[in-house]
């Protein structure tokens, strides 16, 4: 039986919780850094940042919702049941770092290991994207907006985004370069921002390498509920992470992965 989903302002009360940590070491010149093994990667930073705003949300839900699973980026995971948070404290740590904003607070709920509730939240520049069940908004200064993405876009007019373009290199047999040339630009550099901007119909195509489950569980139903569609590469639901792939319609999103694929 299906377990009533925590109400949205849940949600929004987690984000307010870690932003207080993280922006009071944002752009500060005593920000504690360290690096964590990643194959492939010399410097995979964490900071004292990461690790205190994922404290203070793991002491909420633990209060409010003590019989719920919870995954995180740094903690790893406790609890079980059907229903698990999944937390990335800082998804960008390297711009949180350089002091761009393009980095955020990633809040998941999976239900029955399915991805159904989810947030963004970027406190420097006050904005905030979730999705609440059924539908998926953005909330900031400028005001309140339902998101829906792009539709009914050639390729040849779609906008591409990864994070960083080395990780296409040690994936060759990921044909992005080919993927990469029959669409209208390439972008890189946006982090979990680019996902939001998926869901909100400014970016057509995300396309990411190797991630975590806490790095996408957060955005699938907000590109899902939005009308896009999150992916692996195999085409199969992108939970667990991997190699993952979001676009903005179901007909652009088979096109993609049958160049990723090199099916075409």
């Amino acid at each position: 039986m299906s377990q009533q989903l925590p109400d949205i302002s849940f949600f929004h009360q987690l984000a307010n919780a870690a932003s207080k940590e993280t922006l009071s070491r944002y752009r500060a010149d005593d920000l504690s850094v360290e690096s964590k093994p990643k194959a492939g990667f010399r410097f995979d930073p964490v900071t004292a940042a990461d690790r205190a705003a994922e404290t203070v949300m793991r002491a909420l839900i633990g209060q409010h919702f003590p019989e719920h699973a919870i995954m995180g980026e740094e903690f790893g995971t406790s609890g079980g049941g059907p229903l698990t948070w999944v937390l990335d404290p800082i998804d960008g740590t390297r711009p949180y770092l350089c002091g761009l904003p393009v980095w955020g607070t990633l809040i998941g709920l999976l239900e029955n290991e399915r991805a159904v509730m989810g947030m963004m939240s970027q406190p420097y520049t006050g904005e905030r994207f979730w999705s609440d069940g059924k539908q998926s908004w953005a909330s900031s200064i400028h005001g309140h907006q339902l998101l829906q993405t792009r539709k009914n876009l050639s390729l040849d007019q779609a906008i591409l985004h990864t994070t960083a373009p080395k990780p296409a290199g040690m994936h060759e047999e990921i044909q992005f370069a080919q993927l990469a040339e029959q669409t209208l630009m390439t972008r890189y550099g946006g982090e979990c921002y680019a996902m939001a901007m998926l869901a909100a119909g400014r970016i057509d195509i995300c396309v990411e390498f190797s991630l975590q489950p806490y790095d996408i569980v957060a955005m699938i139903p907000l590109i899902e509920q939005a009308g896009g569609v999150v992916t692996t590469l195999e085409g199969q639901r992108a939970e667990k992470g991997g190699a993952v792939v979001a676009s903005g319609c179901p007909k652009l999103h088979q096109q993609v992965l049958d160049r990723l694929n090199g099916q075409y």
